[in-house]
């Protein structure tokens, strides 16, 4: 998985003593299998999430994404029943494009969006609406940086996702 958003997400993550586990969808780069539609993706993120909570099953965990991988992180945490239910879910870079928020209505897992101000797939004014309208714990900060990847503010990206402890 070699994205600096990514990369920077779970830097951040480490430095508050998370176990990071990075992979990238069916069918990106080098992996097999083709693009789904986000069902397939779902998929995928759930084995990831089992094999990790299968090697540390007593810590605590926050689930993460970017971009596509926000929309999907939001869908697993949301969406599935757990035993342990995680943390938190990160959302970063989330598209606002795709406005499907079905699974969110109910979501009682905290919430943190993490957004560019100057996101080409997400508005800020879109973003806000979004999630003024998701029920509580929600957060959402947002990023002065030049784009969707954070150009020009990778470091403060870490630096937020770090503080979020």
């Amino acid at each position: 998985m070699h994205n600096k958003v990514v990369y920077r997400v779970a830097r951040g993550l480490r430095r508050t003593g998370h176990v990071v586990l990075r992979f990238n969808y069916r069918g990106v780069n080098l992996s097999e299998g083709t693009y789904t539609q986000g069902e397939g993706e779902l998929d995928d993120a759930r084995v990831a999430l089992e094999y990790l909570r299968g090697r540390y099953p007593e810590l605590p965990y926050t689930l993460a994404g970017f971009s596509f991988g926000s929309r999907i992180a939001l869908r697993l945490a949301c969406g599935e029943q757990y035993s342990t239910a995680p943390t938190r879910v990160i959302a970063v870079g989330f598209p606002s494009a795709y406005r499907d928020k079905a699974n969110l209505a109910g979501c009682v897992t905290p919430r943190v969006f993490l957004h560019s101000t100057n996101d080409q797939y997400g508005a800020v004014k879109d973003l806000k609406e979004i999630v003024a309208e998701l029920p509580e714990p929600k957060r959402l900060i947002f990023i002065e940086a030049k784009d969707h990847f954070f150009s020009g503010a990778l470091e403060r990206l870490e630096e937020e996702v770090a503080q979020l402890g």
